[in-house]
């Protein structure tokens, strides 16, 4: 897995000679998988302190012994309990690193409720992350990196990769097929696009449900029906969310949904389908986990609504979560590990706050991958 990432492995050999994170602690809380250890080890040799902690349910206990065995520090374990992750964070703070690389705002807003002298800014990863600390900038005020608005993440990864996965994650949970099933997709993001075009690609009927009536518009010319969102519901056998927004789907929504419809969740907070809510309402007469990430849910109607990997990030957490393409994620990293050395050195300030990735750092990140695909 981590000699897949040529990107990588080409910095880390950099980071060797040029040490740019020497006598600098980093403390990051992101998805624990194969790929993302071959990013902290890039770290590591750069001369960086690091220290790491997971996301909630996509934590994988082999990324935690590998990176402690080489020398990473790592903190907690997989969990899908709200509480244990958040004192795992705190834990990860106590540590008063100097760069942060977040996952979704966990850390910059936990220090923010008890910051430290020291901190020189970092990077964030998501889209999720990026809603969440941008109302904050003020109170930041420091060099922060959004990984997700460069034009790479948003096309490499966000697009191509993440319409990928999800598609094998379905076909892998589920083991049902695409041919001429419904699938409404909620958000027309980059995600969202990647989401819906695959799942055209595998001879389904497609659906998008978008707020933005310009991005609505898009989708409708790149092919897509735009109903509204009830009847998107009501004719779907798969639903999807992908919109980095919370309570998309609820209990409300039960009387909508023929039987046997599928939730999925792709977004980062497993928040996107309220699964508790769902699960608690009056007409919802029991459950049973019949196969590993799918829960089903028998309505008192006798219709039944399945829901995969509790709303969970769907490509990271069920049976054998494999994620986003090495080479998307290598692409990814790489973004990571450059914008890092950037704050780390003092080329980017505190007017660059929850910020996309400099021009620069893109055109360079681009130029190396191409090289090496040549």
């Amino acid at each position: 897995m981590i000699s897949n990432c040529r990107l990588l492995a080409a910095i880390g050999e950099e980071f060797d000679r040029e040490r740019p994170f020497e006598g600098l602690t980093i403390g990051t809380g992101i998805h624990l998988e194969p790929k993302t250890v071959a990013l902290l080890l890039t770290l590591a040799r750069g001369g960086a302190d690091v220290i790491s902690t997971g996301n909630l349910n996509t934590t994988q206990q082999a990324a935690l012994d590998y990176l402690t065995a080489h020398g990473v520090r790592t903190v907690g374990a997989p969990t899908a309990d709200s509480g244990e992750h958040d004192r795992y964070l705190r834990e990860v703070l106590a540590a008063e690193p100097q760069l942060l690389l977040d996952n979704g705002g966990d850390l910059f807003v936990r220090w923010l409720e008890q910051p430290y002298e020291g901190l020189v800014g970092g990077t964030e990863e998501t889209t999720s992350g990026r809603m969440r600390l941008e109302p904050l900038r003020d109170q930041i005020g420091l060099p922060v990196l959004v990984i997700n608005d460069s034009p790479i993440k948003q096309f490499a990864e966000n697009r191509h990769a993440v319409g990928q996965s999800t598609l094998e994650s379905f076909l892998r949970i589920t083991n049902l097929s695409t041919n001429g099933k419904r699938v409404t997709v909620f958000g027309y993001g980059a995600c969202g696009r990647g989401i819906a075009a695959h799942f055209r690609n595998a001879f389904a009927e497609v659906s998008v449900v978008e707020i933005d009536p310009v991005t609505r518009l898009e989708a409708l010319l790149d092919g897509f029906a735009v109903p509204g969102r009830a009847e998107a519901l009501g004719r779907a056998d798969l639903i999807i969310t992908a919109t980095g927004a919370r309570g998309i789907v609820t209990a409300a929504d039960l009387p909508l949904f023929a039987d046997g419809t599928v939730l999925m969740n792709v977004g980062h907070f497993p928040l996107e389908l309220d699964v508790a809510g769902i699960e608690a309402d009056k007409s919802v007469a029991g459950r049973t986990d019949a196969a590993e990430g799918i829960a089903t849910l028998e309505l008192v109607d006798g219709r039944r609504v399945h829901i995969l990997t509790g709303g969970h990030m769907v490509n990271l957490a069920g049976p054998r979560p494999l994620g986003n393409s090495i080479e998307s994620m290598d692409l990814g990293f790489a973004l990571q590990a450059r914008c890092l050395e950037a704050v780390a050195r003092g080329t980017v300030d505190a007017s660059q706050c929850v910020v996309p990735v400099p021009a620069a750092i893109d055109a360079a990140v681009a130029s190396a991958y191409v090289e090496l695909a040549a």
